[in-house]
């Protein structure tokens, strides 16, 4: 199996962890050392005890329906819908590898919104 397929399992298995709800599966994906950026809010999660800190605090996490994954040698990039059982989010993770572990996370989200009228002439509405 190629290392693109190797860190792209290891991003289905993060997936899995989270929407079955074992986080401490997360030990075994990123390195120790792995950052963590959320661009929007301006929030960085730098190693493994601060990311277990957020994961066992979380008021609910997510369901994560991936829709694609694109990845080339140390990089894996996910796109996918987060589901908080009311809000949805539509999502990107940005994955870089070392060494077949996670070593940085950066994501962005974002709340979908009703497409305007007046560009129904060209587009198509897709529901994913």
């Amino acid at each position: 199996m190629g290392e693109q397929n190797v860190n792209e399992n290891v991003v289905k298995q993060l997936i899995d962890c989270i929407n079955d709800r074992h986080i401490e599966v997360m030990d075994e994906l990123f390195h120790d050392d792995a950052v963590m950026h959320w661009p929007q809010s301006g929030e960085v999660v730098r190693g493994a005890e601060n990311r277990r800190g957020i994961y066992n605090a979380f008021p609910k996490l997510p369901t994560i329906t991936p829709r694609r994954l694109l990845s080339s040698g140390d990089l894996v990039v996910a796109e996918a819908l987060l589901d908080y059982d009311g809000p949805t989010f539509e999502t990107v993770f940005i994955f870089e590898f070392r060494d077949g572990k996670i070593a940085r996370e950066t994501a962005y989200w974002s709340e979908g919104f009703e497409a305007p009228e007046w560009r129904s002439q060209w587009v198509e509405i897709s529901n994913t």
